[in-house]
């Protein structure tokens, strides 16, 4: 072999007659010369010449064994491109001619056939080289055309495909730099921008890379291991994580420590190809291609670069992982399909999903997604719930992801029927529904939640909050028991609940629970072996010190309690030791002692609410109807209410009272607010009862009166009982209340050793006349005694008493003979007393004739009116010096009065009668109506 020419080192010479011989030989071969490298700066290697020289530069550093470095400059028209790194030689020189061969033994490519990439921008093409410099000139091959009667082919010059030695060496500190002198139409600074914006993704394809410098921007590549088995790979202010798999590289970009998935990105083998992909990664991957690199090569085996992606995900930090799996969505490519799909069988058959409890991750085929899960509810159903995924993976955003790797996805209803069956501490149910509280966002979510397990205060665990209900005001009561009720477990108890439809009850909603009643109703007393009466007693003693002793339901007064002797007896049938209300009891009164032990456990007032006595108990019933609430005499109070009232406020047991011991009980009754307050309705059973029955100094209660009271002095005792203040209402008032009262007035008013005043006596028989005409008191419902009251105190024979049924009789009959009640009750008294009214036992006419004359003629008269305010009478008006009536019949003599109405109708009066016979006039006028002279 010759030794090479120091002038012509790589044998140039020979190289161009060479191929000027295969052209004039073989015409077509010239032809296809252009054609073809037509063809690549057209298509194959349009806008490659920063790659395409780079590739170079990299596969120089690469058998060089140094990092590679790569300059890019323009010096006027001339585009400088310097690497470092084994430099040219006689066999790339060859390769370069030959335009479809490479010398390469390794690496993407050396002064190959992607070299033609430069006649895009230049016609004229230096390589210089430390081992020598050639250059490639259009101009001269054109000349070498024309000298050899070649024709230009229709297609161009092939610029590439003879050489020409130089002895221009490349620039201080390279190896080898490429000399592109630009055509006039190339914008060199817009060339420039562009290489600067290549950059950082040659950076990335070409690791053999390290350092590129364009136009003094310098852009590095550095790259660190991460613990994860990932590389941190930055390029200027750049950051990706890389991992590298047997057949490809992934990049994805990081920003702020957090990866940023890409939307669209081409193949990189190594450099960008134009096979379009829509992974969320960057690929690099070792793929056959065409010869121009911008397509794969049919039967290319793409799959395989899949293989690993799990690994690169599972290497990521667990709340990124989702964000590299691609989605579903129409393949940009077949690559992108074929890529795609490869990705995603890779991470269905590895695992790679960090599981919520933090330990091996999740193969997808075994992983449950929870929307919505926080880090609170994972922690809650981690033996609940098998495979499940990491909080951070289970947002809304990560769903389509999750799909895409057949993760399998639960939604409330789903876990709901999980949870079915399982026992926890009433805590862990807690905590489960403080977990869930935040997802419950609308009526969706709430309904499928609808079967949610409850536990129970009785220790049950049920299915669907809507069957339950809470307490609202209990106490922290551990072990409450309801058996009528499916009450939520302190401990358990949640807001949640509420929202999906359970109860809210108070401790008085679930004493009046219809269901307690019939409980306590239908337990079994006289069976030792069965606990229910137990168990009612202690939640029922426990209730009811959180309500008003008014909210307790009277029927829990059947609640059985044990005895002083252990037998089970209703509450309302015993005493707490001690009670005074056994001291007013007769002796064999039906209660019974609590035992001791139940009073010191659950406390007297706990007793005393459902009935257990103390003193007297007092019953409430809202909105009474009848007397069905087993009072005794009940029914004849009923009799006495004229309409229903809205609260029926009654004393307990007062017929139990021991006759002579009603001193002691009046002053329990009145001692406690409870009963006192019942004895101040009047109208009410208590007072009515008390009245009729209570035996005080051996009468009735409602035969006394008040101290200060003195409708009925002399014909009542005063009441001395040092209470009496407490239980006026119990005493009888200023009317008749019942038929018995009557009897007694009618008997103390005949009774001479009673001394009532005659204001006394008037007032008694006007109230016994009214309540005669009211139909109070019937004539013949009482017992009408010998005498009867006159005016005067007198008792005298009714035979010899009249009643004034006229107010001028009354100045006629003695008043040993009077019997009257106020004006307007004659007739009633009389029919109530059997006894006649004067005018129809007794006749009187005036002796003398008068002066006749009318009521407005007379200044006297006048002037009466004036006095008394009473209207002037309209008629004649007789008026006399001295007026005398004769009687006849019962009542005898003659009788000097001052005025006098005679049977006509017409008024007699002296001017001193003026004054009262105006007045009585008047009334009988206004009592009779018009005409009548009233009575």
């Amino acid at each position: 072999m010759p030794a090479p020419d120091s002038a012509d080192p790589f044998g140039t010479a020979a190289l161009r007659d060479g191929i000027v011989a295969a052209w004039r030989s073989s015409p077509t071969r010239l032809r296809e010369d252009a054609a073809t490298e037509a063809d690549y700066v057209r298509a194959g290697y349009r806008d490659r010449v920063l790659t395409e020289l780079a590739q170079n530069a990299a596969d120089a550093a690469t058998r060089a064994g140094i990092a590679g470095e790569m300059r890019v400059w323009c010096d006027g028209d001339a585009l400088h491109v310097a690497n470092v790194g084994e430099p040219l030689d006689e066999a790339g020189l060859q390769a370069l001619t030959a335009l479809r061969a490479s010398s390469k033994k390794q690496g993407v490519g050396q002064f190959g056939v992607g070299f033609t990439a430069v006649l895009s921008v230049a016609g004229e093409i230096e390589v210089r080289s430390r081992t020598g410099s050639v250059r490639f000139s259009e101009s001269r091959t054109r000349d070498v055309l024309a000298e050899h009667d070649l024709p230009v082919p229709t297609s161009g010059i092939p610029a590439l495909r003879l050489a020409w030695p130089t002895d221009t060496a490349p620039t201080d500190g390279t190896d080898t730099e490429v000399v592109l002198h630009l055509r006039p139409d190339i914008d060199a600074q817009g060339l420039l921008d562009r290489f600067r914006d290549e950059a950082a993704d040659v950076l990335l394809e070409l690791p053999a890379l390290r350092t590129v410098v364009v136009d003094g921007h310098e852009l590095t590549r550095t790259e660190a291991p991460l613990p994860s088995g990932l590389h941190d790979v930055r390029i200027g202010e750049l950051r990706w994580w890389e991992y590298r798999g047997s057949s490809a590289r992934w990049l994805v970009p990081v920003v702020r420590g957090r990866v940023r998935p890409v939307t669209a990105d081409v193949l990189r083998a190594p450099t960008r190809s134009d096979e379009e992909l829509s992974l969320p990664a960057l690929v690099v991957a070792d793929v056959a291609m065409q010869p121009d690199r911008r397509r794969m090569l049919p039967g290319g085996h793409l799959e395989t670069a899949g293989e690993g992606y799990a690994s690169f995900v599972a290497a990521l930090p667990a709340d990124q992982r989702l964000d590299l799996v691609p989605t579903p969505g129409f393949a940009r490519s077949d690559a992108d399909h074929r890529l795609r799909e490869a990705v995603l069988d890779d991470l269905r058959s590895r695992p790679w999903l960090p599981a919520a409890d933090g330990s091996a991750d999740l193969l997808p085929s075994r992983a449950v997604a929870f929307p919505g899960l926080t880090d609170e509810l994972a922690e809650v159903l981690a033996d609940i719930v098998p495979g499940l995924i990491s909080p951070a993976l289970c947002t809304p955003r990560c769903a389509p992801a999750l799909a895409a790797v057949d993760v399998q996805l639960i939604g409330p209803a789903r876990l709901a029927e999980l949870l079915s069956g399982h026992h926890r501490e009433p805590h862990w149910w807690n905590s489960l529904y403080e977990a869930l509280m935040p997802l419950v966002v609308d009526g969706v979510v709430a309904e499928e939640l609808a079967s949610l397990p409850v536990p129970l205060s009785d220790g049950r665990t049920v299915t669907g909050p809507r069957t339950t209900v809470l307490a609202s005001d209990l106490p922290e009561v551990r072990d409450l028991a309801l058996p009528w009720v499916r009450l939520v477990h302190p401990d358990a108890a949640h807001p949640l609940l509420v929202r999906l439809g359970a109860g809210t009850v108070s401790a008085a909603d679930l004493l009046s629970d219809p269901a307690l009643v019939a409980a306590v109703e239908d337990a079994d007393l006289d069976d030792p072996t069965d606990d229910t009466p137990a168990t009612l007693a202690d939640v029922v003693l426990r209730l009811v010190t959180h309500v008003p002793a008014s909210a307790v339901p009277r029927e829990l007064g059947a609640l059985p309690l044990p005895d002083a002797h252990g037998e089970l007896t209703p509450a309302d049938e015993l005493l707490l030791p001690g009670a005074p209300l056994a001291e007013v009891l007769v002796d064999d009164a039906p209660f019974g002692t609590v035992a001791p032990d139940v009073v010191e456990k659950y406390g007297a007032d706990a007793l005393r609410a459902v009935g257990v006595g103390w003193g007297f108990t007092v019953l409430r019933a809202e909105l009474p109807t009848g007397p069905d609430h087993n009072l005794p005499d009940e029914d004849l109070w009923w009799e006495t209410v004229d309409t229903d009232p809205d609260t029926l406020v009654a004393v307990r047991d007062l017929d139990l009272v021991d006759e002579d011991r009603w001193a002691q009980a009046l002053a329990l009754l009145a001692s406690d607010p409870a009963t006192a307050a019942a004895l101040a309705d009047r109208t009410g059973y208590t007072a009515w009862w008390l009245r009729n029955e209570a035996i005080l100094d051996g009468q009735r209660l409602g035969r006394y009166r008040w101290a200060d009271d003195t409708t009925f002095e002399g014909l009542l005792d005063p009441c001395t009982h040092p209470d009496a203040d407490a239980f006026r209402s119990c005493l009888a008032g200023d009317g008749l209340e019942d038929l018995d009262l009557a009897q007694t007035l009618l008997d103390r008013l005949a009774d001479a050793a009673r001394h009532p005043t005659p204001a006394v006596i008037v007032a008694a028989h006007t109230t016994l006349a009214r309540a005669f005409a009211s139909g109070t008191v019937e004539a013949d419902a009482v017992t009408l005694p010998d005498g009867v009251r006159a005016v005067s105190g007198a008792v005298v024979d009714a035979a010899d008493a009249l009643i004034p049924d006229r107010p001028w009789w009354a100045g006629v009959i003695p008043p040993d003979r009077l019997v009257t009640g106020a004006a307007g009750t004659a007739s009633a008294l009389a029919d109530l007393l059997d006894l006649p009214v004067a005018s129809a036992v007794v006749t009187a006419e005036p002796t003398r004739q008068g002066r006749t004359t009318t009521w407005d003629r007379e200044p006297a008269a006048v002037a009466a009116t004036v006095m008394t305010g009473a209207p002037l009478p309209k008629g004649r008006l007789v008026l006399h010096d001295r007026l005398t009536v004769r009687c006849s019949g019962a009542l005898t003599g003659d009788h000097d009065v001052s005025w006098w109405v005679d049977a006509s109708g017409t008024t007699h009066s002296t001017v001193e009668g003026l004054v009262p016979a105006v007045a009585a006039v008047s009334n009988a006028h206004a009592v009779a109506g018009p005409g009548g002279t009233g009575s």
